[in-house]
This record gives structure tokens, sequence and C-alpha cells, in this order.
């Protein structure tokens, strides 16, 4: 089987393209520049050149490949209307390539506001509709569509070594700022899970998942108390509580979504797939200076 994967040589991308390798899928990788280009080639992997806002390359893509694993996103967080925008139109691109065949399309979505007070499950539509919500609305967008559409829905730090997301910087502003810190009294929490067991799920979704399936890509819960105390270890830092209204101001831009509660449980994914985390948890990372570099 031949897998068009987009954002192939970024975090989960890259990761997703070495698993699909090593059990015998070829790759077809997006790829928006000649460094990029340079790590598929050298992993034996199939560039097609183009980016998100290359609506002919991802319609070529699908045509060309058996399967879609949708990974790629701009994640401009000074205009996040620009990311969704192109998320929406990659989505719809990828998706009416795609119609009427039976050609799997996994694509990433998020955790995030899906339940409130509890832990969200599989179960539990997304909130978000249309081009100005988060994504573009692109979950129900994709899976509206004539198409064999798999939501992986990725915890909000989808952790290890090398990873530059939510967690990095985290840690980046513990250093800035001398102090490793929580928000409020720390109790809320984040879903985590290491990339290598992310890239597993999106192997067994892709070969297992019927159409309309809502993967979770969940290994555990981590309270921001915890992830704080872990930095403070591991640079050796104090630990110190951060009133929320000073959130954004200490952490930056991350200050938004850290003292968010996102947590969720994977119990229907792991059931229906088989699927058991075995990477390291965010704690032990952290602890262990995966993120020490960030």
């Amino acid at each position: 089987m031949r897998v068009f994967v987009t954002g192939a040589s970024g975090w989960i991308g890259s990761h997703t393209v070495d698993e699909l390798l090593a059990h015998g899928y070829e790759v077809l990788g997006l790829a928006r520049s000649e460094a990029a280009a340079g790590k598929l080639t050298a992993k034996n992997a199939t560039v097609l050149r183009g980016d998100l806002d290359d609506l002919d390359a991802l319609r070529r893509g699908a045509t060309e490949a058996d399967a879609v694993v949708h990974l790629a996103n701009k994640h401009d967080w000074a205009d996040p209307a620009a990311s969704n925008r192109a998320e929406r139109e990659s989505v719809e691109a990828i998706a009416d390539a795609l119609a009427g065949t039976a050609k799997p399309f996994v694509f990433a979505s998020g955790l995030a506001a899906l339940a409130q007070g509890r832990p969200a499950t599989e179960n539990d539509p997304s909130p978000f509709h249309g081009l100005d919500s988060p994504r573009g609305g692109a979950e129900n967008l994709a899976l509206s569509k004539d198409v064999k559409a798999i939501a992986a829905r990725f915890s909000p730090t989808t952790h290890g070594t090398g990873d530059h997301g939510f967690i990095a910087y985290i840690v980046a502003a513990a250093k800035r700022t001398g102090v490793s810190g929580y928000i409020g009294d720390g109790s809320t929490s984040w879903s985590a899970v290491h990339v290598t067991d992310a890239a597993r799920l999106i192997r067994l979704g892709l070969e297992q998942a019927p159409a309309g399936t809502r993967l979770h890509a969940v290994a555990e819960t981590v309270s921001n108390r915890e992830i704080a105390e872990a930095i403070g270890r591991a640079l050796d830092l104090p630990v110190t509580a951060i009133a929320p209204e000073d959130a954004e101001q200490h952490f930056g831009f991350i200050g938004r979504f850290f003292g968010l509660d996102m947590s969720a449980s994977s119990e229907i994914t792991r059931a229906a797939f088989g699927w058991r985390p075995t990477g390291p948890t965010l704690v032990e990372d952290i602890v262990s200076g995966a993120y020490k570099a960030a």
C-alpha cells in the first residue's frame, strides 16, 4: 500500500513515516523545502513537493496513493485564522479527491473543548463547525464527506526527545523566568502520549478503522502542577503557582492553553484496535532531559 503523508518531515509525521516504512508500506511524503525532501529521500520515501496552500499537489498526492495521512498544519499562533483556513481547505481538497473510493483518510484533529467537567471520549462530537472555528471545523467537514475519513485526535502534548510543541514552550518560560510555574492550584489536566505510540495508532487506524472513527491518541492524564514539578526537577528550578490572570504574561501565548482542562479517555480506541501505549510517560520524558534544549 502506498500512503500519502502530509507533514511527513514534521514531529508526528516523521515518526509516522518511520512506522509505516517499518511495516512495509510505501510512503509518498509532501515536502515544502529541500531540507524536508532530503530527510524523506534518506528514508527511501518518495517526495512530492508542495505545501498546504498547493491544493493541486494535495489532490495529486491523494489520487496517486492508496491511503492518506494528513498531519500538516501551519500552527501560526500569530495568525490563527490563516491556520484554520489552510486546514479546512486542505482537508476539503483531499476528501474531494478521495470521494467515492475506499481509500482510508486519517487526519489530525484535537481534544480541546470536547467535554466539560469530565474526560472527553471518542463518542463526543467535535463542537467546531465552519471556517472561523478551530482547525476550520475540519473534523466535522471530513466526517460529512463521502470518504473513509478517520479523525486522529491528538493529546495537547505528543511528547518525546526533539519535541518543539507546547511543553517546549513551557520549559522555555521556566528558563526565561527562573521558576517553573503552574496555573492556579495546578489541578487542571492535559492528556499526553509519546510520539511513537501516536505513530503506531495512526498505522492501526489506517489498517483497521471504519469510516467515521474517532481515534484518541491518549496514553495518560497529567495535571499542570505535575508538569511544572517535573520541569522544576529537570532544570533545578523552584516551582510556584502563577495566577490565572498573569498566565499569558508569564508563559507567553501558551499561557492561554496551559490552564485549560484538556483531558480525555482512550478506552474505546484501545478496546477497538488493540492499541497499548508503551512509550515513556510525559514526566519521565521531562525528568530524563528530553526538553533541556527547549
